[in-house]
């Protein structure tokens, strides 16, 4: 009778192929270590950090690479630092990660010489620091510096020819604009439920008056992202569904660079536009507190809460002046009652409006509108999120929310 045996087909091919490695991971590890022992004895002289490049989620990929190189080149990082980079497990975006390889430091050992400097002693002095709200420029730097990565000749050719082939005319002015569901996160990270963040998503189609209006004054519009729940359907001219009709990690990151401004919610996507010191208007923030402020030519207008027990919305300095300002899951609204209810199409057609004017310098607001943009933002306390505000609240959200400033 024929018996299996431990040597079987499957067996025979993959013990070798493990000793192999396990051979090959001894070997490197001895020079591995001395390495790291020699980095520590000359750290008093000369510092070499390490740090993981959060590769996996496009809005840290982008954000918190760029706010590292400008502290860095502001000297916040220090003067005898030397830093290398390694990419996670992941890679959410492989443009990006072409252009962050051309502008960083990047090398797969770092990795490994890093896992081996967190087991020995004086370790923690090569790490690259990483600071709470590493994502946000609370330094006011973006706004005073160049972007750290740019595209190629033959990347910019590659860009103009994909707007021509997408539908837009060459030269044409087009604005993005992106809203947040849980098929994204879904796709990207199967297995993992997501629904905590359900408050922060929004309806695409909320967004259609306002970039009809843009389209109407000469703009194309398109809705981006890797995955969405749904394709837009009957649009106006000059509204494409780029997310669904010819998306690429190359495009993603050229539209969000090139665009006149980009129309988001907190998905990761904004951080794209942000780096390339594009102008955003933000729609549907949540939480009120962790609001991007950084942004001289940036506008935005948050999601209210509803508080059903007292049949009203809470007012900004009840959200601000208290947790409800940071709340970022579904169970800490529903443990309190209340409902995150998103922007209104005319809300969102308003902000909209009032970026086109301001970046084309006929904006004309009202006499109360600064002193409206005074009363709320002093209502947000100094905390690790917030250098200097400079952006502004959406005029006509605010003047309609008056109540809510008391």
């Amino acid at each position: 009778m024929k018996t299996d045996s431990p040597t079987g087909p499957g067996t025979a091919a993959i013990t070798p192929r493990w000793s192999r490695w396990n051979v090959y991971t001894v070997l490197a590890l001895v020079p591995t270590i001395l390495v790291a022992l020699l980095l520590i004895l000359i750290s008093p002289l000369l510092r070499v950090r390490f740090g993981e490049l959060a590769s996996g989620r496009i809005g840290h990929f982008a954000a918190n690479t760029e706010i590292y190189l400008c502290e860095r080149d502001a000297g916040l990082h220090g003067t005898r630092n030397f830093d290398f980079f390694y990419h996670g497990p992941s890679i959410c975006n492989r443009q990006l990660q072409k252009m962050w390889d051309r502008s960083l430091p990047v090398f797969g050992f770092a990795n490994f010489v890093h896992r081996v400097l967190r087991r020995l002693p004086g370790s923690s002095t090569h790490e690259i620091p990483r600071r709470p709200g590493r994502d946000r420029d609370i330094y006011g730097l973006l706004s005073n510096s160049e972007p750290h990565i740019s595209f190629t000749a033959a990347e910019e050719e590659l860009g103009r020819n994909s707007l021509i082939r997408l539908g837009v005319p060459e030269g044409s002015p087009f604005v993005c604009f992106h809203a947040r569901d849980t098929v994204h996160l879904d796709a990207a990270f199967p297995g993992r439920d997501w629904r905590y963040q359900d408050h922060r998503n929004s309806s695409i189609h909320n967004y259609l008056p306002g970039v009809e209006y843009l389209t109407q004054h000469g703009y194309y519009a398109l809705r981006t992202s890797a995955y969405v729940e749904e394709p837009l359907g009957a649009r106006g001219p000059g509204i494409l569904d780029y997310a669904t009709e010819g998306r690429s990690d190359f495009l993603d990151i050229y539209l969000g660079a090139k665009c006149r401004f980009f129309i988001c919610d907190t998905a990761g996507i904004s951080t794209i536009p942000m780096i390339f010191r594009r102008p955003i208007a933000w729609v549907n923030y949540v939480p009120l507190e962790l609001a991007h402020t950084s942004g001289p030519h940036d506008l935005f207008i948050p999601k209210k809460i509803w508080f059903a027990k007292e049949d009203r919305f809470l007012s900004f300095k009840e959200i601000l002046r208290s947790d409800i300002g940071t709340f970022a899951l579904n169970n800490q609204y529903d443990e309190l009652g209340l409902e995150v209810v998103e922007n209104s199409p005319q809300e969102i057609a308003a902000l909209v409006k009032e970026m086109d004017s301001r970046l084309d310098g006929s904006w004309a607001g009202e006499p109360e509108d600064e002193e409206l943009q005074k009363q709320f933002w002093s209502l947000f306390r100094p905390n690790e999120f917030h250098g200097t505000i400079v952006s502004r609240i959406g005029a006509d959200f605010l003047r309609k929310s008056r109540t809510l400033l008391e």
